[in-house]
């Protein structure tokens, strides 16, 4: 049940505030500099290995002699790969270690839409399958494995997924494998994304898995609202995750902190921690902020501020379900605006489907220390929905400065909560009472 008592919000927001670490710079509060940006001494250009920019050329053998160039070269503080303005047609790619790949004003890096040739990799072995379909996945557009000291920037040139061909096989029923992420980097750390824009992915647009010490910072990602889990940013079983300061506008979550699925995940058994998301704006008609629902590893120190969004399905997601196992704790949102949403803030144990049936359904997901203040939305069609597990109750729900304000009509955005504990003070309308 919900308690208006101030001593226990002062508690859940003193837990809270002891984990995080900010840097500054000005007035802006900033965790960036978890990882500094590297300046290359040796730069090369595409076009150096027969790259063309007419949008018509295939530039594959382009970019992966260029990219082994830098892999076995191994200059002295890595190098930095050019791509001049045009429009370069090319299949997937492989990145390697200490690289930056760099995109000029008007460059756009453009996925090939023949996907009889797209390359096959295993399943991430926290999903022991492939999130769509069983056995493989294809491989990301842009992929890397392994990997340190990568940084993908520029001038705001544009990585294009072309993702319509993928979105059409997902809604025809005639995909095989998983649909392949835009950018997908996995078992690596140090790494950096910025000042591009992400275009029409086929699946998630930027997924960190298994990663540590990640910024993403002023990115673009953009994606039609019907483009089937066209997630904006998955950090998934990762540490040390910084996203800021950009927008995002698809057809799924805007940002979905994950950990893997079911009985793979927990036997993975490795968490996403410490992610912070921060001036972030967008639409979507799922989430703006999500955690899950993929947590069987574990999710825990999450803030997310000063978040923007409209038209949108719900504000805040914290997402799970039996069988799951992880515990979801330590998940902090505020300074968060909502305009014309479906649901302000919804927190549910019986969200998300499973790999197969070999989960354990005693298995049980527990959430536990969620803070939620300075929140305010108009337009709000349902205040919130919360409702735990029986027998896994959700505790430690603190809400502050709550205001969730609905369209003109004579009843207010309603509240629906069950298995829910914690308290609540200067929530509107009036929280659970139960």
């Amino acid at each position: 049940m919900f308690r208006a008592l101030a001593s226990v919000l002062l508690c859940c927001f003193f837990l809270e505030a002891s984990f995080w670490v900010h840097f500054s710079y000005g007035d802006l509060t900033t965790c960036s500099g978890i990882v500094p940006m590297t300046e290359r001494g040796d730069k090369i250009s595409i076009t150096d290995f027969g790259g063309v920019g007419d949008g018509q050329t295939l530039n594959t053998i382009a970019f992966r002699k260029a990219i082994y160039r830098i892999q076995h070269l191994r200059r002295r503080g890595g190098t930095l790969l050019f791509v001049p303005s045009g429009v370069y047609l090319t299949d997937s790619f492989n990145l390697t270690s200490h690289m930056t790949l760099y995109l000029a004003r008007g460059a756009v890096i453009k996925a090939t839409q023949d996907t009889s040739n797209w390359p096959l990799i295993a399943p991430l072995p926290s999903y022991g399958r492939g999130r769509e379909c069983p056995g493989g996945r294809y491989m990301s557009f842009i992929h890397g494995d392994g990997l340190e000291d990568v940084v993908i920037t520029g001038e705001n040139g544009t990585i294009d997924g072309q993702g319509d061909i993928w979105w059409n096989m997902w809604r025809q029923r005639t995909l095989q494998f998983t649909r392949p992420s835009l950018v997908e980097l996995v078992n690596s750390r140090g790494m950096v994304i910025s000042n591009v824009i992400f275009r029409n992915s086929p699946f998630w647009n930027i997924h960190p898995g298994y990663c540590s010490d990640v910024v993403i910072r002023y990115v673009t990602i953009v994606a039609p609202p019907d483009s089937p889990n066209t997630d904006g940013i998955d950090p998934d079983s990762s540490s040390n995750v910084c996203i800021e300061d950009s927008f995002i506008s698809t057809g799924d979550d805007l940002v979905a902190v994950k950990s893997g699925w079911d009985e793979y995940g927990i036997a993975y058994g490795r968490p996403s921690s410490y992610i912070t998301v921060r001036r972030v704006t967008g639409s979507t008609p799922f989430a703006g902020v999500a955690v899950g629902s993929e947590t069987s590893g574990g999710v825990e120190n999450v803030l997310a501020e000063n978040i923007n969004l409209y038209n949108s399905g719900v504000g805040v997601h914290i997402k799970t379900n039996i069988g799951r196992g992880g515990v979801i704790k330590n998940i902090t949102v505020s300074e968060l605006f909502m305009e014309n949403v479906r649901t302000g803030i919804k927190v549910a144990g019986d969200t998300g489907d499973h790999p197969d049936n070999n989960f354990n359904p005693n298995a049980l997901p527990y959430v536990k220390d969620l803070t939620l203040k300075n929140i305010w939305g108009v337009n709000v069609q349902r205040a919130g929905w919360m409702h735990g597990i029986e027998n896994a109750t959700f505790t430690g729900i603190c809400l502050s400065n709550v205001t969730l304000q609905g369209t003109t009509g004579p009843r207010p955005p309603s509240w629906n909560c069950n298995a829910i504990r914690g308290a609540a003070i200067e929530v509107k309308p009036f929280h659970c009472n139960k």
